[in-house]
């Protein structure tokens, strides 16, 4: 893990669930964590203040939706610490009508936190690297549902399938752009995780007790062992599912 020591990343969506996961796995490699997240508030009650003993974090408000708010977040970060070397673009959020029946303001949203979000963090993201000339990586949070939908009894995704499709397809694209440059490209697709999300959706948790599910921390030290690897190694898909998921 010394290959990560010293080095700046950014995390979306850092302030709960799986962002927050990997921000304090990241500090723990002795990383400068750059959060960003609308609630900066709960980012720094979370990581800031020296809770992680070894790497720097600092929280930066932001709406990854939104074009100009992600570009300042990023001017922030090219100036006040000269580099970026890793992006993980965590954010994402999912609304659990039928596609028939869903408002179109929510599927509006998920395009673009799941999508567009990711598109506005990634351009961002290469720009610096390339202007610096430093050996990059992008991780896009991923999920089984952008390889094939899969059924929840009970659960209806709309969209959400077809935005993680795209974070499938965008993954690939940039893969073949950047090729023969210093930038890696990965998507991890995990299963079922317990986290913060189903809770902001209003999820019954208890209806789903006993579906087998990962932790996030799991996919926390999936994404350090990613980073972790040669600069020659890309790993270009990685599926975590937790034993025993039917779904």
């Amino acid at each position: 893990m010394d290959r990560l020591s010293g080095k700046v990343a950014v995390v979306t969506g850092a302030s709960a669930g799986i962002g927050l996961a990997i921000a304090k796995e990241l500090l723990r490699q002795n990383m400068t964590v750059v959060g960003l997240a609308r609630r900066k508030s709960l980012m720094e009650e979370r990581l800031g203040g020296g809770i992680i003993k070894s790497g720097e974090f600092r929280a930066i408000e932001c709406d990854v939706s939104k074009e100009e708010s992600v570009k300042e977040a990023f001017r922030q970060i090219e100036r006040d610490l000269g580099a970026l070397h890793v992006l993980i673009n965590n954010a994402g959020i999912f609304r659990l009508n039928s596609l028939a029946d869903a408002d179109i303001k929510d599927i509006r949203e998920q395009i673009d936190v799941n999508v567009l979000g990711l598109v506005h963090c990634s351009r961002e993201a290469i720009r610096i690297m390339k202007d610096k000339d430093l050996e990059g990586h992008i991780v896009n949070m991923n999920s089984i549902q952008g390889h094939r939908v899969h059924t929840v009894p009970g659960l209806n995704f709309n969209v959400y399938s077809a935005t993680k499709h795209a974070v499938t397809a965008i993954t690939e694209t940039l893969q073949k752009e950047l090729l023969g440059g210093k930038i890696r490209v990965t998507s991890i697709s995990p299963g079922v995780v317990k986290s913060e999300i189903f809770e902001e959706t209003n999820v019954d948790k208890s209806e789903y007790s006993h579906y087998p599910t990962l932790n996030s921390s799991d996919v926390a030290e999936a994404v350090a062992f990613i980073l972790s690897r040669p600069q020659h190694v890309q790993i270009t898909e990685m599926t975590i599912r937790p034993l025993g998921e039917l779904i």
